[in-house]
């Protein structure tokens, strides 16, 4: 006879091999905080509502408290057969506090149990990148504020395109993490809806108190549909989508930083603290910490796509599939963070080496663009200005000369419309400061936009 506390209905115990391969409880004891938290208030409400004793429900409290500091202490070892982890800590319960210990499951199921174990988990996960990502941001800005008068290469195509400031460049990804920062604070408002209560699938026939539970376990409120609350992973799947997302942006950051830390570019130097070397080249320094961080967001993506391939057919209300919905989002979160902060800690080390920048920013024609805007000042329409300044750069790129290196007279051959004053106008330094729009690279927009960052920061602090 089964010994299982599903076990009433059966006539012969599960094999061996059933079992493990049933068994969550490698991975779901992560939950056990959340399993308590979901059991403690969930006996308060019972015995509020008059469903079971006050007796029985202190009784129930005062032994999940044991159970949780036993656990913590390292003092109880989870069994296979019980399954997961909401039958052991049931199980472990019962076998200290007697009788009382099986009321506690009245009015529930496993469906809404590991609902609202699994929101929590996820919940407080997102508040916890939400923590690392205010870490990030802070050092995206002190690196930009440090560099806001330096001059650097702006590219498309990883071709020199337009000079612009490190901070400006910096401050792009700052933008990108505070979309991810919106992102993470989106989905935790969609997630914070209570699944309890909602028993397997139809809800119950108790008198019992969602909306007490809700305010017990800091939710804002339940969710309205009992089918829905226990086959509903959304939360997860956002979640694993804004994780997918920030390390995408954490990856093209990589990207930059392991070619700008290359001896052809050198405009970088990432700390020893964050680089390895080589077994075989001494003189080797890799940027081995950025090009994992690149190379987990491959292990992210695989994360999310394996939750949204789950629940991709899945027919209402709970399935047993939905047992591996864990892993993958366990994985992710720990995976995010640890790229965050190990990210964070190899900005604040690093160094820029500005002047190697600036020099780079001197060739490759990075003022052509200002050079075509300057004779459209002087009234030759934009589409002429284009072809007379690509005949230019032609004729430097055939003589070995920059724009600037070019005589009035020279530049004069190509149009009449060229005056003493386009050197001033070429200077990297006036094509930076020249720029008008708003979110432009000039020093007063990017010194807006440090300003803006800063208060930000203080307003999510």
């Amino acid at each position: 006879m089964s010994k299982k506390l599903w076990g009433g209905r059966f006539t012969k115990s599960e094999s061996k091999s059933a079992t493990e391969f049933n068994a969550s409880i490698d991975f779901d004891q992560k939950m056990y905080r959340q399993d308590i938290a979901g059991s403690r208030a969930h006996a308060a409400m019972l015995a509020k509502q008059g469903i079971i004793s006050q007796d029985d429900a202190a009784a129930i409290d005062a032994g999940l408290a044991e159970i949780l500091a036993d656990i913590e202490a390292g003092k109880i070892e989870f069994t296979i057969e019980n399954e997961d982890i909401h039958m052991n800590i049931e199980s472990i319960l019962t076998e200290r506090i007697g009788e009382p210990g099986k009321r506690l499951h009245t009015a529930r199921s496993r469906n809404d149990q590991v609902a609202v174990d699994f929101r929590l988990w996820t919940k407080e996960a997102a508040i916890s990148v939400l923590d690392d990502l205010k870490r990030l941001l802070n050092s995206i800005y002190e690196i930009a504020d440090k560099h806001k008068d330096s001059i650097m290469p702006g590219y498309t195509h990883l071709q020199r395109a337009q000079p612009v400031t490190p901070a400006y460049h910096f401050m792009a990804y700052f933008h990108m993490f505070k979309r991810d920062y919106s992102r993470f604070c989106d989905c935790i408002d969609r997630m914070d809806y209570l699944p309890l209560g909602s028993g397997a699938l139809a809800g119950t026939t108790y008198n019992t108190d969602r909306r007490f539970l809700a305010e017990q376990l800091g939710f804002a409120g339940i969710v309205e549909n009992a089918m829905d609350a226990v086959s509903d992973r959304d939360f997860a799947l956002e979640f694993l989508s804004n994780a997918s997302i920030c390390m995408m942006h954490l990856s093209r950051f990589c990207e930059e930083l392991i070619i700008w830390s290359s001896t052809e570019f050198k405009f970088i130097e990432i700390d020893d603290a964050y680089s390895t070397g080589s077994s075989i080249m001494p003189q080797k320094k890799n940027p081995d910490m950025a090009e994992l961080i690149r190379g987990k967001t491959g292990r992210v993506y695989g994360d999310m796509i394996t939750l949204f391939t789950l629940m991709k057919g899945l027919p209402l209300a709970y399935n047993k599939d939905m047992q591996e919905d864990k892993p993958p989002v366990f994985d992710a979160a720990e995976t995010l963070r640890a790229c965050i902060n190990i990210f964070a800690d190899m900005l604040d080390t690093m160094t820029l080496n500005t002047d190697i920048m600036e020099q780079a920013a001197k060739s490759g024609f990075m003022n052509a663009t200002d050079a075509a805007d300057y004779l459209v000042s002087k009234g030759v329409p934009f589409r002429e200005c284009h072809e007379i300044i690509g005949q230019i750069v032609l004729y430097c790129i055939n003589h070995g000369k920059a724009i600037e290196e070019l005589s009035l007279q020279q530049l004069q051959d190509f149009s009449p419309k060229f005056g003493p004053d386009i050197y001033e106008n070429i200077d990297l330094r006036a094509c930076v400061k020249a720029k008008k729009s708003e979110g432009s690279t000039s020093f007063e927009s990017v010194n807006k936009m440090l300003s803006d960052a800063k208060a930000y920061l203080i307003e999510i602090e």
